[in-house]
């Protein structure tokens, strides 16, 4: 039997989709055929994921797949997709437990509700909990790190394990669970009572700078960049001549430098060199490399 062969086999009840378009999986609407396995629960996706190791096979983990670009050709390796990993409590004392697969702007809102502060900046950003976790997003002078208390991760080998406090080691757009290459299943965040209607017009408020600064009606993966030591890299782009330029159907964008969009049609490999192209021509002006902040599979 195949690999997916087994797995269907051991886990009847697992919702799996073969040859899933993975352009339609991730927000570049960018990538090839891949088998889509998609727990309906943290305790199905740990045994899946343990099965997979205990056959030799390292899944691929995918949230919303707003920061991912998927080969043209396709993935051989089964893809693990969390979406349906949405389950919240209300721990109490402004503490909140939210499964990886929820949207960032899912459980800004459902702080909303509660009257609950701090993942104000959050509910413009499009990708889940989990990956927001793992590469420490932020936005807006916010970060995960700022909130998040304990995290229950798998580690490659298919254990168990919890992180708190200072051991989720962030800094800009990093955390441990990168290091490790941790799955992660859930995380507490720590917020505070605040007025409802202060909260919901800090997030119109950034909703509106969002609209006006970023290209939110094109295909892409958000920043593109990480911020370099020195500067800021939509900043570097611009200064280096780069808005509108590209390879094939892929362009920095007019609106925000630090965004690479799909025009329509584009492929991976136009994405890729159009990256390339981007490092080549800042570090010809500046001297400054950058560094992807898009996760290439």
């Amino acid at each position: 039997m195949t690999f997916v062969e087994c797995l269907r086999s051991a886990w009847p009840d697992l919702s799996i989709v073969e040859n899933a378009p993975m352009a339609k999986f991730t927000s570049f609407h960018i990538g090839g055929p891949a088998t889509i396995a998609l727990p309906g629960s943290c305790e199905e996706l740990i045994v899946v994921y343990r099965f997979c190791i205990a056959h030799d096979h390292r899944p691929h983990i995918l949230g919303a797949g707003t920061n991912v670009l998927a080969p043209d050709e396709g993935l051989a390796r089964l893809v693990i997709c969390t979406r349906d990993l949405t389950a919240v409590r209300d721990l109490g004392d402004g503490m909140l437990e939210a499964e990886c697969g929820i949207s960032m702007a899912r459980l800004a809102c459902y702080a909303r509700e509660r009257s609950l502060s701090g993942l104000e900046f959050a509910a413009g950003i499009p990708g889940t909990v989990g990956g927001g976790v793992y590469m420490n997003a932020g936005a807006y002078g916010g970060e995960m790190a700022q909130v998040v208390v304990k995290t229950q991760a798998l580690l490659p080998d298919g254990s168990l394990c919890e992180f708190e406090g200072s051991a989720h080691d962030f800094s800009y757009r990093h955390s441990v669970f990168e290091e490790k290459e941790a799955v992660i299943l859930k995380t507490q965040i720590k917020l505070h009572a605040a007025d409802k209607a202060s909260i919901t017009e800090r997030m119109r408020d950034l909703a509106r700078k969002r609209s006006t600064s970023q290209p939110l009606d094109m295909p892409s993966a958000g920043s593109t960049f990480k911020r370099p030591a020195d500067g800021y890299a939509a900043a570097l782009i611009d200064a280096a001549g780069l808005k509108g330029k590209g390879v094939g159907r892929a362009a920095v964008s007019e609106k925000h430098a630090g965004f690479v969009i799909n025009l329509g049609g584009a492929t991976a490999q136009d994405v890729t060199a159009t990256m390339r192209y981007i490092q080549e021509r800042v570090y010809e002006a500046s001297g400054i490399m950058l560094e992807p902040e898009v996760r290439i599979w």
